[in-house]
């Protein structure tokens, strides 16, 4: 996630990651030991009980789409985040995730937007679940866009996504027709999700 969440976290001086956690996480993310004391600092300073809850990550969303009501895409992707599903975002899932989408690789960044999308976790995402996301994004970005005609409903939106992806035109994308189509269209891959990289949870700058 990327500038939504970027800019609210200012920081507790005395919040400190161990030496074996920052091997933990300098092993699993691409922020090196700086990055990661500096970004845990602010994590604590905003939630000094150590995890972020479903309420303050959808209102971290609701300040940066003012015009729009970012609630459904906010929970889907706290769904993400929170990766053991205790219903809280510790920092190491937090920063994980932070990693892949503000760092990771092409190929990383769609395997975590595939998750965003195949909402019951069976592998497929179905027109259904691509509604509920589309139509989710719709309601947060408001009347910041001016849509094309033919996308100018979720559902015209997502018709158009499966038409293109859908290569075996079984009402459901696999992982690989949903990647593929992402890489070969630019256009489609701003269809499905904003751009993490302008909406971020950044430290404040001192």
């Amino acid at each position: 996630l990327s500038s939504g969440i970027n800019a609210e976290y200012g920081g507790n001086e005395q919040a400190k990651l161990s030496p074996e956690e920052l091997r933990e996480l300098e092993d699993s993310t691409y922020f090196d030991k700086r990055e990661l004391q500096k970004w845990f600092r602010e994590f604590m300073k905003d939630c000094p009980s150590g995890s972020l809850s479903k309420d303050d990550f959808i209102r971290i969303y609701q300040q940066f789409f003012p015009q729009g009501d970012p609630t459904q895409f906010a929970t889907h992707v706290f769904k993400v985040f929170d990766s053991n599903s205790d219903g809280c975002i510790s920092f190491k899932e937090f920063i994980v995730a932070l990693s892949v989408t503000s760092k990771g690789s092409l190929d990383e960044k769609l395997d975590w937007a595939f998750s965003l999308y195949d909402l019951d976790g069976d592998g497929y995402i179905s027109s259904a679940e691509m509604l509920s996301i589309v139509t989710s994004i719709y309601e947060m970005i408001g009347n910041m866009l001016h849509l094309p005609k033919d996308e100018d409903t979720p559902q015209k939106r997502v018709r158009k996504i499966f038409m293109q992806m859908d290569q075996d035109n079984d009402g459901r994308l696999t992982k690989q027709e949903f990647k593929d189509g992402s890489k070969t269209d630019s256009f489609i891959v701003q269809a499905l999700s904003i751009d993490y990289d302008q909406s971020k949870i950044e430290p404040k700058k001192s």
